[in-house]
């Protein structure tokens, strides 16, 4: 623990109620299971989740607390838990904790509190935390009034809430012709996704049309935006009719161009003739394997379990097929249109990868360089993104450094809602050391 205390330290500790079951594991023993659990996050660390005291089983800990203090939080306890767990990231060990070779963590000092808070963190007395790089902690993410079968588990620290990226794609007007983003910094990779600024480029754009729906967008990334700043988007106005709008939206941050985003969009009217191409058969959502990417309130599964990052997992076609569903969204159609585009960028490197043995997307920004360069979307129609969407991925081509996706997405009845391709970059890096919380 430092020895030095920033000012205002303590009153920088943010900390709200967690409306999900918190749960945590010891290896195969529940130590603690809450309704109550508090998540705090400090500035610059990834977020803790207090547990209250009388949820947590505290004849599983061992010795009478070791006295410690905190600089920012105040006097706390130190308690073991007894023996060895699985860690609960098997490719990561924290130094001195053992399980080097074993795959196994000990439980030494693995569970604290606070029992005399810092001024200011009095919300604190009577809380219990776990290290949750050695502690399996979890969050079941269900809410009342819903069915057992809408369950999913997000192991803690989660990113956040499906209402912190709904907060995120809800770009704010700044001026005319500009809008900028809310941020919400990362404790661990600090990159922008392409596939957000595309969502937010399109929420931006039906935002200034009022009321006009885009119906195509194609978005270029050629520089790395930071989630630690906020983005600018400018919007160009190129064209505007009685039925169309032609925009042009600069991307910029700290001054300096991100990515373009080129959109037209539409009044819309009656279809004279219509068809579409229909769903491939799979597996429908609850038939399907839920996927954890550390965000609560929305709900992802992967048809046949597809999608894995390891580069030992079985090959396949190059084809994954995905659900995906936000449990609350307000109601308006700009920020529903940009949650559809905004996953448009997470999947189509994993089909591109799929057929090939021993690459996967865990060598990604080590050892493999990987990013999206370029996407383009055609929206069909209104889209609900508080219902199930299916993201069906085909990689059509891998090679020359880059591969390219032709997708689709489908509403669970089987209504075609928009199409999207993606061009990504996949180098090696031979000869060069990748910092993987910046690069691409």
């Amino acid at each position: 623990m430092t020895s030095t205390v920033e000012p205002g330290a303590a009153s920088a500790v943010e900390h709200s109620s967690c409306r999900y079951r918190a749960r945590a594991w010891w290896g195969d023993r529940l130590v603690a299971e809450s309704t109550a659990a508090v998540r705090a996050q400090e500035p610059g660390q990834a977020p803790a989740l207090y547990f209250p005291r009388t949820d947590v089983r505290l004849d599983l800990l061992q010795d009478e607390g070791r006295q410690v203090t905190c600089p920012v939080k105040g006097a706390g306890e130190l308690w073991t838990l007894d023996g060895k767990a699985p860690a609960p990231v098997p490719e990561w060990h924290a130094p001195g904790h053992g399980g080097e070779d074993d795959g196994l963590v000990d439980g030494r000092d693995a569970v604290w509190s606070f029992a005399e808070p810092a001024a200011g963190l009095e919300w604190l007395a009577g809380l219990v935390a776990f290290d949750h790089d050695r502690v399996r902690v979890e969050l079941v993410d269900l809410v009342d009034g819903e069915e057992p079968r809408e369950a999913s588990i997000k192991r803690f620290p989660t990113w956040g809430d499906a209402a912190d990226l709904i907060d995120i794609m809800d770009v704010r007007p700044a001026g005319e012709l500009r809008y900028v983003s809310a941020i919400r910094p990362s404790h661990t990779r600090s990159v922008v996704e392409a596939s957000q600024i595309l969502g937010q480029a399109i929420v931006a754009a039906m935002r200034h049309t009022a009321g006009r729906r885009a119906v195509s967008a194609h978005l270029v990334m050629y520089r790395v935006a930071d989630t630690n700043h906020p983005l600018e988007f400018d919007l160009e106005e190129l064209s505007s009719g009685r039925t169309f709008s032609a925009l042009l939206v600069h991307v910029s941050q700290g001054g300096r161009r991100r990515a373009t985003v080129n959109l037209l969009l539409d009044v819309t009217a009656p279809g004279v003739v219509a068809h579409a191409a229909p769903p491939p058969p799979c597996a429908g959502p609850y038939d399907s394997e839920p996927y954890d990417m550390s965000v609560t309130g929305r709900d992802l599964r992967f048809v046949d379990a597809a999608y894995d990052n390891d580069s030992a997992a079985p090959v396949g076609p190059p084809v994954i097929d995905s659900w995906l569903r936000f449990r609350e969204v307000p109601a308006d159609p700009a920020l529903h249109a940009g949650l559809l585009a905004q996953f448009t960028g997470h999947i189509s490197i994993a089909a591109a990868l799929r057929p090939h043995a021993g690459v996967g997307q865990d060598q990604a920004h080590r050892t493999l360089s990987m990013g999206i360069n370029a996407i383009a979307i055609s929206l069909h129609a209104d889209v609900r993104a508080d219902r199930w969407m299916r993201y069906h991925h085909h990689s059509t081509f891998a090679g020359d450094g880059m591969t390219h996706s032709e997708c689709r997405v489908y509403t669970e009845a089987g209504e075609l809602v928009a199409s999207f391709t993606v061009d990504a970059t996949l180098r090696g890096v031979a000869g060069r050391v990748l910092d993987d919380r910046t690069a691409i």
